[in-house]
């Protein structure tokens, strides 16, 4: 049995503009992560072939832009993205934004920026 946690986690990772992540399942066919976006920052739009995602938002609120439209989500509020949905997350408030971020199968060389 292997605890996982944000102080114990399989590996930690930064991403973005100074993002953080904490991953927390690595499988071929599972991932899960903690991540954390300082306020202001966003992803670049992207989508996977292979993967769906959720998303669960823990503390916080981020926007997410999701084949054009724009949806806000708040603390306690999940959302799934589906194979091939153009998607990027967003902080857009003045405040940390942690979220779980779960990926089945996992993204591993299956993200595809839109430039």
């Amino acid at each position: 049995m292997n605890i996982v946690s944000k102080d114990n986690p399989l590996a930690h990772y930064q991403w973005g503009d100074a993002c953080d992540g904490w991953t927390l399942v690595d499988e071929n066919n599972l991932s899960v992560k903690l991540e954390s976006m300082p306020p202001g920052t966003e992803e670049t739009l992207h989508y996977h072939q292979h993967a769906q995602q959720f998303f669960f938002i823990l503390k916080g609120r981020a926007a997410f832009e999701i084949e054009g439209a724009v949806v806000m989500l708040y603390e306690k509020q999940g959302i799934q993205i589906k194979l091939n949905e153009k998607h990027k997350i967003m902080n857009v408030s003045d405040e940390e934004l942690q979220f779980i971020l779960c990926s089945q199968p996992a993204t591993k060389h299956d993200r595809y920026n839109i430039v």
